[in-house]
């Protein structure tokens, strides 16, 4: 019989990535967290964390988070969903997402305001593997593939221009040498952010030599605007940029289509469906048909 409490500790390693913060979430001492590790492991006879920094769960390690998120998952279903009691909510989302559509579609969940939301933002194309590691109860991403023991439902497109600023575009003369886009500064998001590269394959031009990276999807935009670089940017949150001139095509006229997709558990409580089908709808609304 799998003991709760030492699965509840290596959850919160996996989640905060340290035992330090793992037992502030806890409100233990860090002795205890890694007593609690200790225990599991002399139980199980076997690792389920390696001791790097961060931390990092082995595949057994793995396997039992992503047990403990289905057990939660069930244990929501028992509550009481008209109580007063906060379920809570940990989510991977892509800040594209949470910048522009997300927030409409959480808040019209009716019992929402009963849910107490994590969310981890990860790059579309890498926001599953924290649902992999059952790190999350659900995730928004680009991949259409569930998990084991998940289920998909798709969301719709977000539509991404290579879009900079005119004063960009008069600098580097990009609109009549697009081959210049390889030199000059290009935004992207962090390490996973691949949209611009996938663009300049599409030209077919080599990856950019100079790169901006700027975690921040308002300040991305901005940096966009002020004629810091070049990027690929949802035409939904930049749509009056557009339509005044401030932003315009980098480049020849391009557009790429990334899917969305929700992911969840199998073991899907009422208020978990609730919630994908408020989403769900706010996508249908908002985002591009697949």
């Amino acid at each position: 019989m799998l003991d709760y409490r030492l699965l509840e500790a290596l959850a919160a390693v996996i989640e905060t990535g340290g035992f330090e913060k793992a037992a502030q979430k806890l409100h233990l001492t860090q002795s205890a967290v890694s007593q609690r590790i200790r225990q599991l492991e002399n139980r199980l006879g076997q690792p389920v964390i390696l001791r790097s920094s961060p931390p990092v769960a082995t595949a057994l390690g793995r396997r039992l988070n992503n047990h403990l998120q289905q057990v939660r998952q069930m244990e929501m279903g028992l509550v009481d969903e008209a109580s007063d009691e906060a379920f809570k909510v940990r989510l991977t989302v892509n800040a594209d997402s949470m910048a522009t559509w997300l927030a409409q579609g959480l808040a019209a969940c009716e019992i929402s305001q009963q849910m107490d939301f994590d969310l981890v933002v990860e790059d579309q194309e890498v926001g599953l593997n924290r649902m992999r590691n059952g790190e999350v109860m659900a995730c928004i991403c680009a991949e259409a593939h569930p998990v084991n023991g998940g289920a998909v439902s798709p969301l719709g497109v977000l539509r991404y221009r290579a879009l900079a600023s005119p004063e960009f575009i008069e600098r580097y003369q990009t609109h009549r040498y697009p081959e210049r886009l390889t030199e000059a500064p290009c935004l992207i998001f962090n390490q996973d952010d691949r949209l611009q590269h996938h663009f300049l394959e599409a030209m077919n031009l080599p990856p950019p030599a100079r790169q901006h990276r700027v975690p921040s999807s308002e300040g991305f935009v901005q940096m966009a605007l002020t004629g810091m670089g070049f990027g690929m940017l949802p035409e939904l949150q930049v749509a009056p940029y557009l339509a005044s001139g401030q932003l315009t095509n980098v480049g020849p006229d391009y557009h790429l289509d990334v899917p969305l997709y929700w992911h969840y558990w199998q073991t899907e409580s009422n208020a978990m469906k609730a919630l994908r089908e408020a989403v769900i709808r706010q996508a249908g609304v908002t985002l591009r048909a697949n």
